[in-house]
């Protein structure tokens, strides 16, 4: 097995850990105010979600301190290990019982959660020791380009099959980023960006290729072409956002949120956040993850090995896109695509994944600051 020698302990970044815990808090207090009428009206509690989410709230920033304290080169050693497990994961997750049309939760006595996660967090960690081990040769095609896209290539083939459209997007979103800053070639990264562009756009737009994702895209183009169908949830969200004004109407006071804006819980809940806070205080909340993000790739820039750093990238981009391809969403900018809000939506294990992701970050923070010796 693969290992790494050699760490220097220091303390973490202390702005961080306060960006980290301020999302979490004000993502639990949006996420109470968006649910109780959801909550009570279709599932008879008010607290139903935020009790739920409050038990992985608190879970996860405990995880995130212990993690904090453990060197992160224990990932490089398991890489292929995780990355198998989530391969596991989602064949396993192909033969449950499909949730509106697809098939993308796995239940075990009473738990459910999102292989999808997992995934994400192995490509990260593959890509990053494969970079680590192979620095040297990524501008040549095979090692820039094609072993890369075998590894998302297997993860997103499987989320295809869900069928999970937008996880399989955000995870060729992630690698393209890890693959610029690990050093892929120039030429050949332009080359398969467009490549994937053509992909994807040959899916949405060629008929009987993607018959799931064609309806989302007839609402993006038109929602009001059929307002009370396909249209319906970004109708009113754009409702709700243009309702919130500049200062927005208060915590607890949006009125899309009572039964108009379906599930204002899980993605569309920066929709309900702009209606309450307005246009500062989503300007705000925006700021504080562009603060978060500025301040991860800061402590990836000041890392001395490839590993570390390629990590905390792939983990800072996770984050960072996702954001980017909610707040799309809920604004129209881009179809319909089904990526949460990090911190804000409604869902215990993908929090807990993400505050379990922000510990290493501050794990590479903490450890990061010596050059390893990889041993075979």
């Amino acid at each position: 097995m693969a290992t790494l020698s050699g760490s220097k302990r220091r303390t973490v970044d202390g702005m961080f850990v306060g960006i980290v815990i301020s999302l979490v808090v004000i993502g639990l207090v949006m996420l109470w105010s968006a649910s109780y009428v959801d909550g009570y009206y279709k599932h008879g509690s008010s607290w139903l979600f935020i009790s739920r989410q409050l038990v992985f709230a608190a879970c996860g920033v405990v995880a995130m301190f212990v993690i904090s304290q453990i060197d992160y080169k224990i990932y490089f050693g398991f890489a292929e290990y995780i990355y198998g497990l989530a391969i596991f994961l989602l064949v396993v997750v192909l033969f449950m019982k499909p949730m509106n049309g697809a098939r993308r939760w796995i239940g075990v006595g009473g738990f459910s959660f999102q292989p999808s996660e997992v995934a994400k967090f192995a490509v990260i960690v593959v890509i990053s020791k494969f970079v680590a081990f192979n620095k040297s040769k990524m501008k040549s095609f095979k090692y820039g380009v094609l072993r890369l896209m075998v590894f998302m290539g297997l993860i997103a083939g499987l989320m295809i099959f869900e069928p999970h459209i937008s996880g399989t997007v955000l995870i060729f979103s992630i690698g393209a980023v890890m693959m610029f800053v690990g050093g892929t070639n120039l030429f050949w990264f332009i080359m398969v960006a467009g490549f994937l562009v053509g992909v994807v756009l040959s899916v949405i737009f060629v008929p009987g290729l993607a018959s799931y994702a064609r309806p989302r895209l007839d609402s993006w183009l038109d929602p009001w072409a059929d307002p009370q169908g396909r249209g319906y949830q970004i109708i009113q969200s754009l409702y709700a956002i243009g309702a919130g004004g500049i200062f927005g109407v208060g915590i607890g006071g949006s009125k899309q949120k009572q039964l108009y804006l379906p599930e204002p819980h899980n993605d569309f809940i920066f929709s309900v956040t702009c209606e309450e806070c307005g246009f500062v205080g989503a300007t705000a909340i925006i700021f504080l993850f562009v603060v978060l993000i500025y301040r991860g790739f800061q402590i990836a820039k000041k890392t001395q090995d490839d590993f570390g750093r390629m990590l905390t990238v792939g983990i800072v981009a996770h984050v960072g896109l996702q954001v980017i391809f909610n707040i799309a969403v809920v604004t129209n900018t881009i179809p319909s695509t089904g990526i949460s809000m990090p911190f804000f939506s409604y869902g215990g294990t993908s929090l807990l994944m993400l505050l379990a992701e922000m510990g290493i970050v501050l794990s590479v923070d903490r450890f990061g600051h010596s050059r390893r010796i990889y041993r075979i």
